[in-house]
């Protein structure tokens, strides 16, 4: 038997001098959140806005979406006209000052402009109802939006209503915007980078459905558009910009072609349309022509591919 004197020593205890501190393992690479939230850290959260959504398509069964923008300041028609009989002040003698008067004025062309939340409301409810009759393993056409209040909203509740699933790719924003509660919560996303965002709006979507809307909204179609026109994707994305009275106003399309902008051909590259049956219409012939051919082979989300 060994001496006390005999037994090796723990040299970790004698390396340190008296007062020293101890020396503690370093945190994982991916596990360092100083790591991670530096910019030497970008690419990884680049990545990350790339894989954890597919992971999420995988496991949820979503084959492909079809995506409706349009402004996130449109409200329901009932909220709308709340909010104008509020302003009213039924029973008031007195002129409103020019400040109410302003109010005032946007709460009229709120409630005018309310029908188009109902319209993505009730399209949207047309196209899940159509979809969910589908005979497929996986989910096609799932109504996707930005998450957001207005327009978005409205998909997102016309697509639960008819009881498919729902997607809101939202985006962390300086102002927060917080998801709208008609999104199915497993399909529920948020992002840091626009371009991912992007991404995904573009890389599943067989349709698109584009409602009156601002600066955003113009982004996201003009995207397409030039997506579609140099024919930079390898399937057919089929466009409807819903509302002629507004975009018409906004935008001159037989102007760019007269200026030899955009070619004649390239006006074929979306359908105008001015009811929810229209619109349906339009997208249930376009997807079956396009998209409900031969199944795909892959089961995984159906990605766009890029042609060579």
């Amino acid at each position: 038997m060994r001496s006390k004197s005999d037994r090796p020593k723990d040299s970790r205890k004698e390396d340190f001098l008296p007062g020293e501190s101890i020396l503690y393992p370093a945190p994982l690479a991916y596990e360092n959140k100083r790591f991670l939230n530096s910019p030497d850290g970008r690419i990884l959260r680049i990545l990350s806005e790339y894989a954890e959504p597919l992971a999420r398509f995988r496991r949820e069964q979503i084959q492909d979406t079809v995506v409706f923008f349009g402004s996130a300041r449109f409200h329901s028609l009932s909220e709308a006209r709340h909010s104008l009989t509020v302003l009213e002040k039924p029973g008031s003698r007195q002129p409103a000052p020019p400040e109410e008067q302003m109010k005032l004025k946007r709460a009229h062309a709120a409630v005018d402009m309310a029908r188009y939340y109902e319209d993505a409301r009730q399209l949207a409810h047309l196209l899940t109802q159509w979809s969910l009759q589908i005979p497929a393993k996986r989910q096609r056409f799932v109504v996707t939006t930005g998450g957001g209040p207005g327009i978005m909203e409205a998909a997102n509740l016309g697509a639960r209503e008819a009881g498919g699933k729902t997607i809101g790719l939202n985006i962390r924003l300086p102002y927060e915007q917080m998801p709208n509660r008609y999104i199915s919560p497993e399909l529920n996303f948020e992002f840091h980078y626009f371009f991912m965002r992007k991404y995904w709006f573009a890389y599943l979507a067989k349709a698109l459905v584009i409602f009156p809307g601002g600066f955003g909204t113009l982004d996201e179609l003009f995207e397409i558009l030039t997506l579609a026109q140099t024919e930079k994707l390898a399937k057919k994305i089929l466009v409807v910009i819903y509302g002629t009275d507004y975009w018409r106003r906004i935008i001159n399309f037989d102007a760019m072609v007269d200026a030899g902008t955009v070619s004649p051909e390239d006006v074929d590259l979306f359908r105008l349309v001015n009811s929810p049956e229209e619109g349906f219409e339009f997208l249930r012939d376009g997807l079956t022509k396009y998209h409900l051919g031969t199944p795909p082979r892959e089961a995984a989300p159906e990605i766009a591919k890029t042609r060579p």
